[in-house]
């Protein structure tokens, strides 16, 4: 970069010196330095405005996260472009498209996705991006078509292959999706937004066959989050019941609550915390969430015909005892969650509701409302008045084995999107699972229970972030049912 600014301080002329910015800016885009690489094109795309120029700059000011410039700057270059179908106008337009996307205006994005699809079909990423943006609006069949045109043309993009999955599991079409599920990491970030990768151990992978295996050592990864490993331990006793042994690789604030449930019928469990480095013990590996893959699982197999966690029984008698000698005892005891956790994820803005929110709820009389949240963050604590409402004793759970204990004793859980729900409804609790519009995959579309919990029922909103019609649809059914008599969920 040196020689190149030796060069600009000798240029003889303006395009000369222009020459030598964009060289110098491209350098700059390349090796990270973006507001460097942004100076360089706006002097050039002001020196001499024209389609190039712009390109670069538009490039270079969404990397900069000035996403409403670049899309000026990308429309201002597509207004001097003579040839309406050349290379030059594609990378506008779909640049135009990108900036508009990460700027949220998805309905105009899509229209410029459309448009570089128009001149080029087989452009993968814009039909990627467009994908995405009908995912977002839920519409199913139409993302996944275009997902699927973007594994066509571009196979290297594994990002497709799994936004393909998810969206052909969220439309029921299990089969077809599992393939494309085993790319599922190229959808996860690492802090530092670095794309996580799926475990590779130096043993077999566990491809689903039980031939020989009565001797053998399986080693099951949990993977993702709580609630994920919740949802799939169910498989576990499928493979305790062939294996002489299963290792389970688990987080710690789980391993209270699987030795209780699984451990005591099946002695052949052994809980890690960490991917042992005594290989040679282990005969095969399989991530818990490759599970439903090997077995193949479809809407009519999931394995679930009976409730497979469960509390410890004198932890859910204290807590019993308790809830017991509170005043309202006598009214039906509503645990409720209001949030999920990684406050920094995107999808976390959509699935929680602020409890600023929550008073048609917790105003409601008629039960004994109990917190099951954990608040990560200020902005999702109760206020003053409302904890008067909430009996909260989630200060004294230091793992799901006690949360397990205090929702045994409650009549019914409603809970957006989160582990808790998850918690519930494998104890076979009934559950009503406030769920965001264009929800989670497993949860599905157009119906309001799930074949993954006989007791869940969903509560789906009709549109995005109106969180009141969920709940006017909530206190009508409260309002109609008597829970505690276990009769109706």
């Amino acid at each position: 970069m040196v020689h190149i600014d030796a060069c600009l301080l000798q240029c003889a002329g303006i395009e000369e010196r222009c020459q030598a910015l964009l060289l110098k800016g491209t350098i700059a885009q390349t090796i990270g330095r973006y507001s460097e690489a942004k100076a360089c094109f706006e002097e050039v795309a002001q020196a001499f405005p024209g389609p190039r120029p712009y390109a670069a700059l538009s490039g270079a000011l969404i990397a900069c996260r000035e996403f409403e410039r670049a899309a000026v700057a990308a429309r201002a270059g597509l207004a001097l472009s003579t040839e309406q179908d050349s290379p030059v106008v594609l990378e506008l337009t779909k640049i135009l498209g990108d900036a508009l996307l990460f700027d949220h205006n998805y309905e105009e994005a899509a229209i410029a996705y459309r448009q570089v699809i128009s001149l080029m079909p087989q452009h993968g990423i814009a039909n990627h991006q467009l994908g995405y943006i009908l995912e977002f609006q839920d519409d199913l069949d139409a993302a996944i078509e275009h997902y699927e045109q973007a594994v066509k043309f571009n196979p290297e993009l594994v990002g497709s292959r799994s936004n393909l999955a998810f969206v052909l599991l969220a439309a029921g079409r299990f089969k077809e999706a599992w393939p494309h599920f085993e790319h599922r990491w190229a959808g996860m970030l690492l802090p530092g937004r670095q794309m996580a990768s799926p475990p590779a151990l130096p043993i077999r992978r566990w491809k689903g066959s039980f031939s020989d295996c009565n001797d053998q050592h399986l080693l099951v990864l949990a993977e993702q989050g709580f609630g994920d490993t919740l949802q799939f331990c169910r498989y576990l006793p499928m493979v305790l019941e062939q294996f002489a042994e299963v290792g389970f690789v688990c987080p710690k604030p789980l391993q209270k609550l699987i030795v209780h449930s699984l451990g005591t019928r099946h002695s052949n469990l052994v809980l890690l915390d960490d991917v042992p480095q005594d290989f040679w013990n282990w005969d095969q590996y399989i991530p818990l969430m490759s599970m439903p893959v090997v077995f193949e699982t479809d809407l009519q197999t999931i394995p679930a015909t009976m409730s497979y966690l469960s509390a410890e029984p004198y932890a859910a008698q204290s807590f019993a005892s308790r809830l017991n000698k509170l005043e309202s005892s006598s009214l039906p005891r509503i645990g409720i969650a209001w949030a999920g956790g990684h406050a920094g994820l995107g999808v976390d803005q959509w699935r929680s509701i602020s409890p600023k929110h929550l008073g048609p709820l917790i105003n409601w009389p008629h039960a004994c409302w109990v917190s099951l949240q954990k608040p990560e963050t200020e902005e999702k604590r109760l206020g003053p008045d409302q904890r008067a409402k909430v009996i909260d004793w989630m200060d004294e759970m230091n793992a799901f084995a006690d949360t397990a204990a205090l929702i045994s004793g409650l009549d019914l859980v409603i809970s957006v999107d989160t582990s808790v729900a998850h918690l519930a409804a494998a104890m076979g609790k009934p559950v009503w699972l406030l769920n965001r519009f264009g929800g989670c995959w497993r949860w599905l579309r157009n119906r309001d229970d799930s074949p993954w919990y006989p007791t869940m029922r969903i509560f789906t909103q009709k549109e995005r972030g109106n969180w009141n019609e969920v709940f006017g649809r909530v206190l009508k059914e409260l309002h109609c049912h008597d829970f505690r008599k276990g009769s109706d969920y």
